[in-house]
């Protein structure tokens, strides 16, 4: 992860009471999980938090949505009802970037994912996320893509529309002004 990530006292305080608010707004998404436990957490993990921060300032509007009781962690992952704004005009990963030539994007989702230290979302993470509430309804999303669809020039993408999640497919090196990507961290 990269040093821009490292956050200040302040910057952390800030960020807290922003998550801390946007748990408290919605509760629906994390039915019987404490806020404290969760700080706890997060105060013990600056990296995470530095992650978190690139979350909300490409307007992700990161929130816990699950607890895995396996590995003890807090699931967080993009809750912008639209694909964040600082992350659209992507496209898929490095090598789609590297191969246009002409009105290259600014960047992939693959490559700001990890510079973010934080995981794409696969399709069933997808799917579980729309169980919460309905996103990207004027938006599409990037989702990881298996290999063998990725070998041969493609990249998977999601949306919900008509009451329903889809998938489609694209060149992944393709990009659109309506499509970003979400985000997952554990922390």
């Amino acid at each position: 992860m990269s040093t821009k990530n490292k956050l200040s006292k302040d910057q952390q305080e800030a960020l807290l009471t922003i998550l801390q608010k946007r748990f408290e707004g919605n509760m629906h998404r994390h039915k019987g999980l404490d806020w404290n436990k969760i700080q706890t957490k997060l105060e013990a993990s600056p990296e995470k938090l530095g992650s978190l921060d690139e979350m909300e300032r490409t307007e992700g509007e990161p929130d816990v949505i699950g607890y895995d009781k396996e590995t003890d962690q807090y699931i967080f992952v993009d809750c912008a009802p639209e694909s964040p704004k600082g992350r659209r005009s992507i496209c898929y990963d490095h090598e789609a970037l590297e191969k246009r030539k002409e009105n290259k994007p600014k960047d992939s989702a693959v490559n700001m994912a990890v510079a973010m230290g934080i995981e794409i979302l696969t399709e069933e993470q997808y799917r579980e996320l729309q169980q919460l509430e309905k996103f990207d309804t004027k938006t599409s999303s990037w989702i990881k893509t298996p290999a063998d669809i990725r070998k041969l020039g493609g990249a998977l993408f999601s949306d919900f529309r008509y009451n329903t999640v889809f998938v489609y497919h694209n060149g992944a090196d393709s990009y659109y002004a309506a499509r970003g990507f979400r985000g997952l961290l554990k922390v």
